[in-house]
């Protein structure tokens, strides 16, 4: 018996948003196929944009399209992003790895004995847990440097807060909605902080600004909190502390 292979996936849907943007959507899930379609094309825009084209926002499942509409007429642009998929060889290359140093003590993890036990976890499990996965980048969004992850373990896929709680600090690693993220700017959420690294997502001084990438992969390596105290100084230096295995 052999195994059927897989249906090919189906055409994107295009839909206006106003008068200067376009969505083009690849399907109504978080799923990796999914977010490569979009990458992908987000590539071979950026490899080769039509006249007018102004800017591109890829998201878990669809990619925004920016455009000057007295330049470049929506057929032209809906035709244009047709031939860019249609070309071989436009798919974006696997993304790389990174070890993202994160502390998981209470000190610093402000929220994780809170959500470890709407898990039915102890702290401990709940961090070796987190720190046993693999999180595939989908998308920056809500604030600079904001990152959305995928992967996050079943048995810590809490809701969201009802409620937001004071702001996180800069680095806050939480979980919420099924989902992970790595916090940057401080603000109020909806999320659990559950660990913090002392890595820079978003740096305006640097470059590159953002240091990960849609696509991307994140292991969490724990660290004390005096391993943090160390680390968090050498990035505050401007040294990049997460590792790149690719």
């Amino acid at each position: 018996m052999t195994t059927p292979d897989p249906e090919p996936p189906g055409p994107p849907r295009f839909l206006d948003a106003g008068e200067a943007a376009l969505v083009v959507e690849f399907g109504a899930s978080v799923d990796p196929a999914i977010n490569d379609r979009v990458l992908a094309l987000d590539a071979a825009l950026a490899a080769d944009p039509p006249p007018g084209l102004a800017e591109t926002v890829p998201t878990y499942r669809s990619l925004m399209i920016h455009y000057d509409p007295l330049v470049l007429a929506r057929d032209a642009l809906v035709a244009a992003v047709e031939d860019r998929l249609a070309r071989r060889g436009a798919l974006r290359g696997r993304g790389r790895l990174w070890t993202m140093p994160c502390c998981y003590d209470p000190a610093l993890a402000e929220d994780i004995e809170e959500a470890a036990a709407l898990a039915g976890l102890a702290a401990a499990k709940l961090a070796a847990l987190h720190a046993g996965a693999a999180y595939r980048v989908y998308m920056y969004g809500f604030a600079p440097g904001f990152a959305y992850l995928g992967g996050l373990p079943e048995a810590l896929a809490l809701p969201r807060r009802p409620s937001p709680r004071p702001p996180h600090p800069p680095g806050a690693v939480m979980i919420g909605g099924g989902l992970a993220a790595i916090g940057t700017v401080p603000m109020p959420t909806g999320w659990y902080v559950v660990g913090r690294t002392p890595e820079r997502l978003f740096a305006p001084e640097r470059a590159p600004t953002f240091l990960i990438e849609s696509g991307d992969t994140i292991r969490f390596e724990p660290v004390d909190a005096a391993a943090f105290a160390g680390l968090e100084r050498r990035a505050a230096a401007g040294e990049v502390v997460a590792g790149r295995a690719a």
